[in-house]
């Protein structure tokens, strides 16, 4: 038997968790299986910086007699992160489903559901087993496509699929419930972290260099297809010449022909779903902008915030019109209706994620390590939602007159007749860090 202990990411309603998982392993003449965690809580974490921190700094858990557990603690970051092999999406479960069992979905649904007959076991949760025991098909995964062949294939995989939609969320809430995330040692995520950054730099870093190779291998190829091609477009450019204005009114008549594209669902009620990545966590909820005025979910300078897209679906589904400034906006029943029936879809699009992490270390080395694009972005969602609240304090510290206030502007707005702001940034560092926890406690997590 396996004597690993392999890092695993749960896809869950509160978002993805980061823990360990000791497969089945043969001790004294008995077999054992476990998971980081203590009595009734199984252990999870939001990132591997988060899961280093504990295993090197806390000793009583369920895995401190593994046989291999003394390794464990000395591992890097990186190689606590889980591959894609250990990536288990529990909370996309009912979309895997929804597609044609072949090889890929089968075998993709097999591996999430041997983990969460693992997770069953060893949290002795009934309720999950009495949901993989009602639907023979979630027997007969392991033996690929199969027995989902023929008639009675077909109608196996439809009672699968059926139970999934009507029973999956009963497993994801039992797992949700023993799930819980103890607090680590600060000065020991400084460090785990500083190194998950570190990782994550050289990896960007090395991509980076490996599509700009890719690019140079592209352009050499259509340098020589240019030079090949010059002497054949000198031979018709004077016929080119004769054809361009009859081009230009063809092209004129086709931008009047062609329709808008769509907006989208989001666009067409006018909320914008956004992300917010924290130091400690990424949130997911809702805005909008009435009479240029933001407004976001939640009431009273409260953001209603969730972990996942999904849980923020159906928390729109079951509380959407209480306490919920957003209800009072003439599109929001649009909105809570596609919550309610299930059809509601969550995506975020780029210029609303909004980046926190990390910001304060840039802005200690000082303004040119600054990326003004986050750095926009991050003071965008810090003067909405104290707009949004009546608070003046996010405007009074950005304002120009304030150390922290002429930097962020020297970013946003560079002018090279400006005198640089000059360290050491400490000051400026400390009222970032004051505007973003001020922010972070505005944050109902539900």
């Amino acid at each position: 038997m396996s004597q690993d202990i392999v890092s695993i990411e749960l896809g869950l309603p509160q978002g993805d968790l980061v823990t360990l998982w000791a497969p089945r392993w043969r001790e004294d003449g008995e077999e054992w299986e476990a998971f980081l965690g203590h009595e009734d809580d199984l252990y999870a974490f939001p990132d591997a910086a988060h899961l280093a921190a504990f295993v090197r700094t806390v000793d009583e858990h369920d895995l401190a007699d593994h046989p291999a557990w003394d390794l464990v603690p000395q591992l890097s970051v990186p190689e606590l992160l889980p591959d894609e092999d250990h990536t288990y999406d529990l909370v996309g479960v009912p979309e895997l489903v929804a597609e044609e069992p072949d090889t890929w979905t089968i075998g993709e649904l097999a591996d999430i559901i041997s983990i969460v007959r693992s997770l069953a076991d060893v949290c002795e949760l009934d309720e999950v087993h009495e949901v993989l025991n009602s639907a023979a098909g979630f027997a007969v995964l392991e033996q690929g496509t199969f027995p989902f062949t023929g008639r009675e294939g077909e109608k196996l995989w439809t009672d699968l699929a059926e139970t999934i939609a009507e029973r999956w969320d009963e497993v994801l809430d039992a797992i949700d419930d023993v799930v819980y995330t103890p607090d680590v040692d600060k000065a020991t995520l400084d460090e785990t972290s500083d190194e998950l950054a570190e990782f994550q730099k050289e990896s960007a870093e090395a991509e980076s260099a490996l599509e700009a190779e890719d690019a140079d291998d592209v352009d050499t190829d259509d340098d020589a297809e240019d030079e090949e091609s010059t002497k054949d477009a000198d031979d018709v450019e004077s016929d080119a010449d004769e054809e361009d204005l009859d081009a230009e009114d063809e092209d004129e008549e086709e931008e009047e022909d062609v329709e808008p594209e769509p907006v989208g669902f989001w666009g067409e009620v006018g909320i914008d779903p956004i992300k917010i990545i924290m130091p400690e966590a990424e949130y997911y909820t809702l805005r909008c902008y009435l009479d240029d005025e933001p407004i976001f979910l939640g009431t009273k300078g409260k953001i209603t915030v969730t972990r996942s897209t999904r849980a923020l679906a159906k928390h729109i589904a079951q509380h959407g019109s209480t306490d919920n400034d957003l209800a009072e906006v003439s599109t929001w029943d649009d909105v809570a209706a596609k919550a309610t029936d299930g059809s509601l879809e969550i995506e975020v699009e780029t210029d609303n994620t909004y980046l926190l992490q990390g910001l304060a270390d840039d802005i200690a080395d000082g303004p040119d390590t600054v990326d003004p694009v986050q750095l926009d972005l991050a003071v965008e969602l810090l003067n909405d939602a104290a707009d949004w609240a009546g608070d003046k304090s996010v405007s009074e510290a950005l304002a120009q007159s304030e150390s922290l206030g002429w930097l962020v502007s020297f970013v946003l707005r560079p002018d090279p007749t400006r005198l640089a702001p000059s360290p050491p940034f400490d000051a400026e560092v400390e009222s970032w860090q004051k505007l973003v926890e001020d922010f972070e406690e505005r944050l109902d997590l539900q």
